[in-house]
């Protein structure tokens, strides 16, 4: 137990090493959208300089004076509350709704999306794992280590996928919806086949998972039956008064509880925030916006930064060696191929040239945090060691930052068709008339068509780069 003098000294360190990952991940980022990239790519990047495998470096042993072991609790305890902040946002930005519009062409690209990326990441999986079997002195199970392997390289980014498609005008494109919303349905099946994984590797023998899964039911119908009404019941009292001044603080209580309890059954806290995002209400719209959305994301903006030196500090790229760079190749090959085959295709098959199709491909590509939360939860449970860890936050990184510069190539904008929004049906005129323009949507509103007529899409748009960067 440190003394009264010890712990003032460990919190100066820690304010002074959070305000230089600020600063540093501010810098990065905006050098990262000069090249038309997301803000999520600089960060990244400034955890991985400031991190042995460039900071480290240095003569003087920089990162370990900045971030010394006994620092580094506390400024895990803050990027996990930016990260159950941000997956609580990923939950709510969710639109069930929406994603019933398109159901076939969206059930078949997200089908795809995850389904070949991981069976050809159980597949590397048994190419590497003589090489990773041993994490911490403790035999790791071949199929739990296939699984999250694959897992993780299914993964889509929604949140910084949601970020490219507005920077590029691509929102209301037919492309943009369909990889928008199939990447919405898909991070909802990716986390509840990780939260099996983690169940899996966390449970003491065949009863322990079977007495998880079960407080894994039970919670969900807790949140569905019991949380859910209540938390409508609160919003619209909240609502009728026309005040929501402690809206964000009891959100966040709700959260942070939640994270307690998936915590305690055995299946990681940010499932818990996640899923009181998912039973969040999403109306009275406004009023969630101004009171809990913004003031959570702000919040997150400032803490979920520490996350990527958190990751950075694990990732050493001058120690991987030519066996892990010949890994290197055959994950990016096998990520960038999986997503590219299992979204094109399907794509393809509901009426979408080949190019458009390859541009879903390259939408569903993008991993960017998402990705770098699940690798974490690996490398917290011991089922990756540290040079694949390395190996996949790279491959994370390639693939997101792939995205943006293909799109002008892939999808230019003169060619994209704009989906429009269902309009109520009108008299037949007594005369042919011309086709007139398609009046514009709402600028906050994102469309997708169904698989037969058009109708509107509503994802709330990210209010800076972390909102939805906040992500993904």
């Amino acid at each position: 137990m440190p003394s009264p003098h010890e712990l003032e000294e460990l919190q100066a360190t820690a304010f002074a090493g959070i305000a230089v990952i600020l600063t540093v991940g501010a810098l990065l980022a905006r050098l990262a959208r000069r090249f038309r990239q997301p803000a999520v790519i600089g960060e990244i990047t400034a955890g991985i300089v400031l991190g042995p495998s460039l900071l480290g470096l240095l003569p003087g042993d920089l990162t370990h004076r900045l971030f010394p072991d006994d620092v580094r609790p506390l400024l895990s305890m803050v990027a996990q509350i930016g990260l159950l902040l941000f997956m609580f946002t990923v939950g709510w930005e969710l639109d069930w709704a929406t994603m019933r519009r398109r159901k076939r062409s969206v059930a078949a690209v997200t089908t795809g999306s995850i389904l070949v990326p991981l069976l050809l990441g159980m597949s590397i999986a048994w190419v590497i794992y003589q090489n990773h079997s041993v994490v911490n002195g403790e035999k790791i199970d071949f199929f739990s280590f296939a699984l999250f392997l694959g897992i993780s390289m299914s993964i889509t980014a929604f949140p910084v996928l949601a970020r490219i498609l507005k920077d590029n005008h691509l929102t209301r494109t037919k492309v943009g919806a369909l990889a928008l919303t199939s990447a919405a349905f898909g991070d909802v099946i990716a986390w509840c086949l990780l939260a099996g994984v983690v169940a899996i590797v966390t449970a003491s023998g065949p009863a322990g998972f079977t007495d998880t899964l079960w407080m894994s039911a039970g919670y969900g119908a807790a949140m569905i039956v019991v949380v859910r009404p209540a938390l409508a019941r609160a919003v619209t009292w909240t609502s009728k008064r026309g005040s929501g001044t402690y809206l964000a603080a009891l959100v966040t209580a709700g959260l942070l509880l939640s994270a307690y309890i998936t915590s305690n059954i055995g299946i990681h806290p940010i499932f818990g925030a996640f899923a009181f995002g998912l039973v969040m209400p999403r109306k009275p719209t406004e009023l969630l916006e101004e009171k809990m959305l913004r003031p959570l994301q702000h919040a997150g903006e400032l803490m979920l930064p520490v996350y990527f030196i958190i990751t950075g500090l694990s990732v050493d790229i001058a120690g991987m060696s030519a066996t892990a760079w010949g890994e290197l190749a055959l994950i990016l090959t096998a990520a960038i191929v999986g997503k590219l085959l299992g979204a094109s295709l399907p794509a393809r098959s509901f009426g979408l040239t080949w190019r458009e199709s390859m541009g879903v491909g390259a939408l569903m590509n993008t991993r960017g945090l998402t990705e770098l939360i699940i690798l974490g939860i690996g490398l917290n449970l011991g089922v990756l060691d540290q040079t694949l860890f390395t190996e996949m936050v790279l491959m994370a990184l390639i693939t997101t930052a792939m995205t943006g510069p293909a799109l002008p190539y892939l999808l230019p904008r003169t060619r994209m068709d704009l989906v429009t929004p269902r309009r109520p049906a009108t008299p037949r005129p007594s005369a042919p008339s011309r086709e007139q323009a398609p009046a514009p949507a709402p600028a906050r509103d994102a469309s997708a068509a169904r698989d037969t007529a058009p109708a509107v899409v509503r994802f709330p748009e990210p209010a800076d780069d972390h909102a939805p960067d906040m992500a993904g």
